[in-house]
């Protein structure tokens, strides 16, 4: 029987729609389920404030009755505004069939030339806060809570279906990290020299005040990359929102300036949520709320998530100010492992923040490009 392609328009046919992939993954140890809530949140127009700025079409495929795959297509007005005239795609899924891949980003084509667009790029996100990149290394390893999960043959089907690649991404795991006594000696110097200042956090209500600072420090930081497209008041309320509750704040470290209290730099790791997510299989309640908590509590590996750094400390000693007080986090709570998320295969200078401590890359992702 032919594919059949349909777009969904309600919550229900939404629900089916983020779900797809729970039921393509089941019983695969490396898939982590989004919780379903929030991922049709995030997809839901009359929610996420993304779609201020941004339109998205979604589509299911059937086969035999059954639904096959599932694609967005994505349009980010902001980005056209800088210049970036694409077509993105995410939530790019199928079982094992070329054609029904091939069906699938026709018709995301299809989207492009209605909106006389002439590229289409993916798998991405709305933004650079969203999941994005198809994993083309390390299928043997589990996902982290805000990366995707995906089987060798989505990009053997996407490379013989004519698209190049658009950017790579890597991740690393490690040991955590020790510094030795010269770095710590250094660390008293940086602090000296540049009027700087560890703000400790003993709860979430501490953290809030900088939370903005976080937001316009990442722009400082990635500001400049071709890939990155700035983000409104509005998205930055929402992603918040969104993640304060997986943060613990022993594992949010911010340096300021102590003189005008200025934020120059931060971390964000979090405790691996990934099995924890697993075991709540989409859903906060009545349990997967209990697997949450119980991984901050018990945990020997941590997800090195977000880092922004002034542009004037940039190769300064700010990062071993962090990695200093993440080190000390993470001994506190018996974290042995860390793993990095995504970065830019050619963010040379993000990639020499591990130099010093022997990583393994271990994933790697890309994501697609076609001119149509």
């Amino acid at each position: 029987m032919s594919i059949q392609i349909k777009e969904i328009f309600t919550r229900k046919e939404l629900k089916d729609f983020v779900k797809f992939p729970m039921e393509l993954y089941k019983g695969n140890s490396c898939y982590v389920p989004p919780l379903i809530e929030d991922e049709l949140n995030t997809l839901d127009k009359n929610v996420n404030p993304v779609f201020n700025h941004a339109e998205a079409r979604y589509f299911l495929a059937y086969k035999d009755n059954k639904i096959v795959g599932r694609v967005a297509a994505l349009l980010n007005k902001k980005e056209a505004e800088l210049g970036e005239l694409k077509q993105r795609f995410g939530w790019f899924d199928m079982i094992e069939d070329i054609e029904v891949a091939k069906v699938l980003l026709e018709t995301v084509e299809n989207v492009a030339k209605d909106n006389k667009l002439t590229r289409i790029e993916g798998p991405v996100g709305f933004s650079n806060m969203d999941k994005a990149g198809m994993l083309v290394y390390g299928f043997d390893k589990i996902a982290t809570m805000i990366t995707l999960y995906n089987h060798e043959y989505y990009s053997n089907f996407i490379e013989k279906l004519g698209f190049s690649t658009a950017s790579e991404w890597v991740e690393y795991e490690m040991a955590s990290p020790v510094l030795g006594d010269k770095v710590m000696r250094m660390i008293d110097i940086v602090k000296q020299r540049y009027n700087l200042e560890v703000v400790p956090f003993s709860n979430k209500k501490e953290m809030m005040p900088y939370a903005d600072q976080m937001f316009e420090l990442l722009s400082e930081t990635y500001g400049k990359l071709s890939s990155y497209v700035p983000l409104s008041q509005q998205q930055i309320e929402y992603y918040k929102e969104k993640y304060i509750k997986f943060l613990d704040p022993k594992f949010v470290i911010c340096v300021k300036d102590s003189t005008t209290g200025k934020l120059m730099a931060f971390a964000i790791s979090m405790p691996a949520y990934s099995k924890a997510l697993q075991k709540a299989n989409g859903k906060l309640f009545p349990f997967g709320w209990y697997h949450l908590w119980k991984a901050t509590q018990k945990n020997d590996c941590a997800a090195f998530y977000l880092i922004g750094i002034h542009p004037k400390l940039q190769g300064k000693g700010a990062v071993a100010i962090l990695f200093s007080e993440m080190s000390n986090a993470f001994k506190e709570r018996g974290i042995l492992k860390l793993e990095t998320n995504p970065e830019l295969a050619d963010n040379v200078s993000v990639q020499l923040l591990w130099k010093d401590f022997a990583p393994t890359n271990h994933k790697r992702r890309r994501s697609y490009y076609k001119i149509i």
